[in-house]
């Protein structure tokens, strides 16, 4: 992805949790940069001809006998590089310093004094209330360092050698507990590595459309169409690429919210005049699901269904030789373990872990890299509505991982009719524009309940509705009650099978978004 018309920041993992944060914040400053493995070889590392190194955190101390390293190679390429917290240690450890077990460790809030207003602390505050997630720190710094700043428990909060560009911190700038950490990390990236604002959305798009071009040369393209707002963006980049070369082929396999099929002929094969190619799937795929209960392998099972269907479509095309897909980083990060560092899967995605090893068509994902937030922002570049940038994320397995336990045509059919009526809602109310997603969620159990004075043991429905920028984080929404109250109403009233509504109250961390 790295392109001689922008910076390339790259950020090693070392297994923190705050890695995607890292590159939200960076992306934010409009400089490209991305998550590799602490393991790339230094040939690999320096063929991306990087602009600045950041070396994340993570969980590990140093001198473990596991613990994850670099090549010391790195840090004579003559590029600015910024270790955070673990990565401060293992830089101090490599040039020769020295790193100790903390018997004060620091978790949580800390007051960080500054000693040298200068370098990453160019022009801020001389006392800034920092973030702290350690308990080894650095005793002795490397030759050439000196200290830029402490807290009260660490003497080396911080340390640079301006000469050779290396700087260190023991806090995570990234996160924003931490005061003025955009300017820290914007103080490195402008001050220090001299690197232009040059990544955008507008140069993104003439570059994604030019690779597309040079990788199909001639040949033809298959677009997984669902009608979210990754695949319609993917959908749109591609026709700007190649034009006629595309057909988007959108698969009912039953998992659908209601109406999709008929909201995706009307909006990209009236509206777009693209290729279109509908394939009713419904029965195989709930035929490929009978007895599956475990969400891992619903994913799996649903990822190799849509890749067997999309091959047999290829087939009635000739010079047909790629999908394309609208597989986005966050979903490569939680399938992937951090492209193979060490922290930890979360879920498989259908499109990323969730393929099968051996496929017939080569992979396009333009959108492979980018953030939700940059999707939509690529989206609009390209022209797209706002009634489809708009619209809430909706999983690729769709209403299969939001049907807690086994698939069924009854099961589906019951969840359509209650999410139906959530979103309608919470358009009506205003608030949809406000929420970054919301469904209906049916639990594998039945509640008690009175209904016309006679007893009934019903389903249970959950409705999620949460606050994100990313989704990598997200935070429940603060629904009005007395709208809770007439979302739970209509629904018992409306969907027969169903006599109890909860709403869920977790955020991500510790939940994920969805519920499978």
């Amino acid at each position: 992805m790295s392109s001689p018309n922008h910076e390339t920041v790259l950020i090693l993992d070392f297994g923190s949790q705050y890695n995607q944060l890292i590159a939200r914040r960076i992306r934010e400053q409009n400089v490209f940069c991305k998550i590799v493995p602490h393991k790339t070889s230094f040939e690999a590392l320096r063929a991306e001809t990087p602009s600045a190194l950041i070396f994340s955190g993570g969980p590990a101390s140093v001198y473990d006998r596991r613990s994850p390293s670099c090549d010391p190679r790195l840090f004579s390429l003559g590029i600015p590089v910024l270790g955070i917290c673990y990565g401060m240690q293992l830089m101090a450890k490599e040039l020769g310093g020295e790193v100790s077990g903390s018997h004060r460790r620091e978790y949580g809030h800390a007051e960080l004094l500054v000693d040298q207003r200068k370098g990453i602390f160019s022009n801020l505050p001389s006392k800034i209330r920092v973030w702290m997630s350690h308990g080894d720190s650095v005793k002795i710094l490397p030759k050439g360092f000196e200290g830029l700043a402490h807290t009260p428990n660490t003497p080396y909060a911080a340390m640079g050698n301006p000469t050779q560009k290396l700087y260190g911190v023991q806090f995570h700038p990234e996160v924003h507990h931490t005061e003025e950490g955009d300017r820290i990390l914007s103080n490195f990236l402008f001050e220090i590595a001299r690197l232009g604002k040059k990544w955008t959305m507008k140069s993104y798009c003439e570059e994604a459309v030019e690779r597309i071009r040079q990788q199909v040369g001639k040949e033809k393209v298959l677009c997984a169409l669902s009608g979210g707002v990754d695949s319609s963006v993917v959908a749109t980049l591609i026709h700007r690429a190649i034009g006629s070369q595309l057909t988007c082929v959108f698969v009912n396999n039953g998992l659908l919210r209601k109406d999709e099929e008929k909201k995706v002929r009307e909006v990209f094969g009236k509206h777009f005049k693209m290729h279109l190619r509908v394939v009713d799937a419904r029965s195989r795929f709930l035929r490929k699901l009978k007895g599956v209960q475990h969400p891992e392998k619903k994913r799996k099972t649903i990822g190799n269904e849509f890749i067997c269907v999309f091959e047999e479509e290829a087939k009635k095309l000739k010079g047909v030789s790629f999908l394309a897909q609208g597989t986005l980083y966050p979903d490569v990060i939680e399938s992937t373990s951090s492209f193979g560092g060490p922290s930890s899967t979360i879920k498989t995605h259908h499109n990323v872990g969730g393929l099968p090893k051996k496929m017939h068509l080569k992979l396009i994902e333009p959108l492979r890299e980018l953030f939700k937030d940059e999707v939509r922002a690529l989206g609009k570049e390209l022209g797209l509505p706002d009634e489809i940038l708009g619209r809430h994320p909706f999983p690729g397995p769709g209403l299969a991982v939001r049907i807690i336990g086994e698939v069924t045509e009854e099961r589906l059919d019951l969840l359509r009719e209650a999410d139906a009526i959530y979103i309608e809602e919470i358009r009506e109310a205003g608030v949809y524009d406000h929420i970054w997603q919301a469904f209906s969620v049916l639990l594998p159990v039945k509640s008690v309940g009175v209904m016309g004075d006679e007893r009934t043991y019903e389903k249970v429905i959950a409705l999620r509705a949460v606050t994100s920028t990313d989704g990598m984080t997200a935070d429940w929404a603060r629904i009005d009650p007395v709208l809770l109250g007439q979302i739970s109403n209509r629904i018992i009233n409306e969907v027969r099978g169903v006599n109890r509504v909860v709403y869920d109250v977790s955020s991500k961390p510790p939940a994920t978004i969805e519920w499978e």
